[in-house]
């Protein structure tokens, strides 16, 4: 298989659909379910979607609009999904936070391949 994802791309894939499933239910769950940490709640949006941008990043590197384009999409749909739920409250401050922090994951995500690619380039075959 000449394009076979690497284990670490199986790795990343793996986290990177589990975190989107985990982003999926803290978002569904009444807002007296959501977990909670000393960060500010802008900084736990930011960081998440970071991760989840990161994470999508190094394991489809191929596919990097894709990966972009999903990590923005599940956080406005995420968003937009607030509005329907009535202990919940969407807005665009929010996805701003959520869309730059996924971009900042992509974008880490993407130097981070790079440099491995090189790397592989360089190292003597064995």
């Amino acid at each position: 298989m000449p394009n076979a994802p690497s284990c670490l791309q199986t790795i990343a894939r793996v986290l990177a659909w589990g975190l989107l499933a985990a982003l999926v239910v803290v978002t569904a769950a009444p807002i007296g379910l959501r977990p909670e940490t000393a960060l500010p709640v802008s900084a736990e949006r930011f960081g998440a979607f970071a991760l989840l941008g990161f994470l999508f990043a190094c394991g489809y590197p191929r596919r990097r609009l894709a990966v972009l384009a999903l990590t923005l999409a599940a956080a406005g749909l995420l968003e937009l999904s607030q509005l329907i739920q009535p202990t919940r409250h969407g807005r665009g401050a929010d996805f701003l936070v959520k869309a730059a922090g996924g971009g900042a994951g992509w974008a880490a995500g993407l130097v981070l391949a790079r440099a491995l690619a090189r790397l592989r380039h360089l190292r003597p075959a064995a």
